[in-house]
């Protein structure tokens, strides 16, 4: 659907420049992503297609998808967010690379790529690649009808563990193998958009119900999770649709798609085709963004 808060800015996108995207994320996991969806459900260009929950079993195991998929609708909730399609992707990670469990979000994704519509499609993905794996193993001729666009992998050249990565190498090696375009945002880039929680408490908290929950959750979060510097977090989800928002927020290199080993680490596919792997986002206008957009919808009342 078109963005629900259109009516709040003084400019508007033609219509021949919005995009529609899918947003792919296992929210439940930590604090990071319900950022990147408030963000993406505030976008004037975006329609929103709809919202897949992803697995991460490392941590939740087979119910992480359905706690991924609770924590979608509280912070759309918390939003007042409603119209947007919400369903749940596949509950484990894939047997095999061309495996075809049953998931609504490889459906979802399926359903949008066969529209007609010449506006591009992007699938922001912010977890395991499993969800687009199995609808491209189901559909191969849809290689050609979206930009995945993947937050994951470790850092070039040699790869090794990484969180969204870890949760699927079967998927991941599917997609990377697969002929769909690809934007890979590895752990080297994503780790940059880092946010101080003394910002966090001026420019976030301030800002509706879902300001205060976006704050209140990170911090919570960061005082249990030992690899947490101390007082800032990164944002890294948020990549993924501020390079749908503007490519031109992102700087790249073209690479041969490496396919990953069990570690993770990169190794060369032979004739496999390119994809962009981002080396740098502009983290203060993706952040700025935000936090102009939540303000704008939200003003300054925190209940």
């Amino acid at each position: 659907m078109d963005s629900f808060f259109a009516d709040n800015y003084k400019f508007s996108v033609q219509e021949r420049k919005k995009v529609r995207v899918i947003i792919d994320t296992d929210a439940a996991c930590e604090a990071d992503d319900q950022f990147a969806i408030a963000h993406a459900l505030m976008t004037p260009r975006f329609i929103v297609k709809g919202i897949i929950a992803e697995l991460f079993c490392s941590e939740g195991g087979e119910s992480s998808v359905e706690q991924s998929y609770n924590e979608i609708i509280k912070v759309m909730d918390l939003m007042g967010v409603n119209g947007i399609h919400v369903c749940k992707g596949a509950r484990l990670p894939l047997e095999s690379e061309t495996a075809v469990p049953q998931s609504d979000g490889a459906d979802l994704i399926i359903e949008a790529a066969l529209e007609d519509d010449e506006r591009p499609l992007y699938v922001l993905c912010q977890g395991a690649l499993t969800n687009v794996a199995v609808a491209l193993n189901k559909r191969p001729d849809i290689a050609d009808r979206f930009i995945c666009i993947w937050i994951g992998g470790g850092f070039y050249p040699e790869g090794g563990w990484e969180f969204n990565l870890f949760n699927d190498i079967h998927a991941a090696n599917a997609v990377f193998k697969s002929k769909v375009e690809l934007w890979q945002v590895p752990m080297s880039c994503y780790s940059t958009m880092q946010l101080g929680y003394a910002e966090l408490q001026k420019k976030v908290m301030p800002h509706g119900a879902i300001g205060r929950y976006l704050f209140e959750q990170m911090i919570e979060l960061g005082l249990k999770a030992e690899w947490v510097m101390g007082e800032s977090w990164s944002l890294g989800d948020t990549p993924a649709l501020g390079l749908a928002l503007n490519q031109g927020c992102g700087r790249y290199n073209i690479r041969k798609a490496p396919v990953f080993d069990e570690h993770g680490h990169y190794h060369d596919c032979g004739d496999n085709r390119e994809i962009r792997v981002y080396y740098e986002v502009d983290s203060r206008y993706l952040l700025e963004d935000f936090f102009a957009k939540l303000e704008i919808n939200y003003g300054g009342e925190s209940d």
